[in-house]
C-alpha cells in the first residue's frame, strides 16, 4: 500500500506564499496536487510526471503556482496567493501512466489532505 504524506498548509495573508511537500513511500510515475473548498468540487491544482518532463497546472493556479520533483517528493510552491486559494490541498499519485492527467479518477492513491487558509 503506497502512503501519501503532505506538509507545508497553513495560513497567510493573501499576495503572501507557502511551499507543500509531499514525500510518497514507493516510486510513482505522476504526483500532483487538488483541491477542494468548502461547497466546492474537487479541482486539479498542478502534476508531474516521475521524470519531471511532464507537467500540468490548472488554469487558475497557473503563472502562480511551481510543481517540482525530487524522487519520491512532489513540492508545490504556491505565490501571490488569493483567497479563492483557501482549500484543502489533496497529493495524490497515479501508478499507470507516464503523462500527467488533469482527471481525479485516474489517480490511485491519496493523501490525507493539508490545509491551506489565505486571510484578506
Amino acid at each position: 500500500q503506497v502512503r501519501l504524506a503532505e506538509s507545508g498548509g497553513g495560513t497567510v495573508q493573501a499576495g503572501g506564499s507557502l511551499r507543500l511537500s509531499c514525500t510518497a513511500s514507493d516510486s510513482l510515475r505522476v504526483m500532483g496536487w487538488f483541491r477542494q473548498a468548502p461547497g466546492k468540487e474537487r479541482e486539479f491544482v498542478a502534476a508531474v510526471n516521475w521524470s519531471g518532463g511532464n507537467i500540468g497546472y490548472g488554469s487558475s493556479v497557473k503563472g502562480r503556482f511551481t510543481i517540482s520533483r525530487d524522487r519520491n517528493t512532489v513540492f508545490l510552491q504556491m505565490n501571490s496567493l488569493e483567497s479563492e486559494d483557501t482549500a484543502v490541498y489533496y497529493c495524490a499519485a497515479d501508478i499507470d501512466h507516464d503523462y500527467v492527467s488533469y482527471l481525479d479518477y485516474d489517480y490511485d492513491y491519496w493523501g490525507l489532505g493539508t490545509r491551506v487558509t489565505v486571510s484578506s
